[in-house]
């Protein structure tokens, strides 16, 4: 391949992030930073997710296209998804082998029970099992913990998960690796690599776990303002994509709240109700300390012309965007949610 082209060498610094590469105009990630596609409102449904350490190589698939036991993680999906858990595979930057036996953890994002618990394990069957065990716990209790098992341990400080999944889309590895690299130098041992977090075009993507606020086009220089911001509890609104767990258009009245009222924390926001006043609008009731108050969320369906570089599969169920509401120049259809002033109640 001519070095120029190569992503993962720099012509002038030999191994390293390509700058031209960084920047190559055909990648989804560029091009869409180019038309300014929105991203609030963007995260992914699932409350909770099984991060499983697969070092190595993982294909499109992710855990399930890895040297993982392929029936064993079938398994783990077709168990855990129906249950609003996302099995993530993740590994060290840099490619750096397992110190000793893998790591598992079960991140809980949901408000008010926000952890990671953390386990190891020795073989892929091994895993299922606890998984499984891990679940029953959680729906039994209805509290989140988990039975002691070994060296278990429970932890709530912010872990940095990063897309570096290259082979389901080449910016993802492009840009994420050099952010994961970033995060790495400034928190060792709280940052992982990990697969499909959905949004590739957005990437560099970073989700800040266990609070479940996902990040998008992160850039290496933004490591420690976003680090600083997950220490402190605050958001990187000109980031922000959303929290996991709800709704693109309640993600999008949250991130709409935060922009607007500075002092709010993104984890102190509580939903009360949506209510649905047509297919195309929502009011969605949000809590928080000393507030109460009201978001209209009108919904516009657009249908733009075809030609983009982006593939159909990059393109967005809904699109949120704050003000008056704007629509990407991308091919296909997208969503757009238009956010006026809040309404206090």
């Amino acid at each position: 391949m001519n070095p120029i082209m190569d992503p993962f060498i720099n012509p002038q610094r030999g191994r390293g992030p390509n700058p031209t590469a960084l920047k190559s105009f055909d990648r989804c990630a560029v091009q869409a930073g180019l038309r300014g596609d929105p991203m609030l409102g963007t995260a992914f449904p699932a409350p909770r997710l099984l991060l499983v350490e697969q070092p190595g190589p993982w294909g499109r698939a992710g855990l399930m296209d890895s040297r993982f036991e392929r029936a064993a993680a079938r398994r783990l999906v077709a168990v855990l998804d129906p249950r609003g858990v996302r099995v993530v595979a993740i590994r060290r930057p840099g490619r750096a082998a397992p110190d000793g036996r893998r790591r598992w953890a079960l991140a809980d994002c949901r408000a008010g029970r926000e952890r990671l618990r953390w386990g190891r394990f020795d073989v892929d069957a091994e895993l299922l099992e606890v998984a499984m065990a891990a679940m029953a716990a959680m729906e039994d209790r209805g509290t989140g913990e988990l039975p002691a098992r070994g060296a278990e341990t429970v932890d709530q400080e912010p872990l940095f998960a990063v897309c570096a999944h290259g082979t389901h889309d080449v910016c993802c590895a492009v840009r994420g690796r050099p952010v994961a690299a970033a995060l790495e130098r400034i928190r060792p041992g709280r940052v992982w690599e990990c697969s499909h977090v959905g949004g590739d075009r957005f990437a560099a993507n970073v989700l800040v776990l266990p609070t479940g606020v996902l990040y998008g086009r992160v850039e290496a220089e933004d490591g420690p303002a976003l680090v600083d911001a997950a220490e402190h509890g605050v958001v990187l609104a000109d980031h922000l994509r959303g929290r996991v767990g709800f709704a693109p258009e309640v993600q999008a009245a949250m991130a709409h709240a935060v922009r607007e009222v500075p002092t709010v924390r993104l984890s102190d926001i509580t939903l009360v109700r949506v209510r649905r006043l047509s297919t195309s609008r929502l009011v969605i009731r949000l809590r928080w300390p000393g507030e109460v108050v009201d978001v209209d969320v009108r919904t516009t369906v657009v249908d733009l012309p075809f030609g983009s570089a982006v593939r159909r599969d990059h393109l967005p169920a809904h699109v949120a965007a704050p003000g008056e509401g704007h629509a990407a120049r991308v091919a296909g259809r997208i969503r757009v949610n238009h956010l006026p002033p809040m309404l206090p109640r």
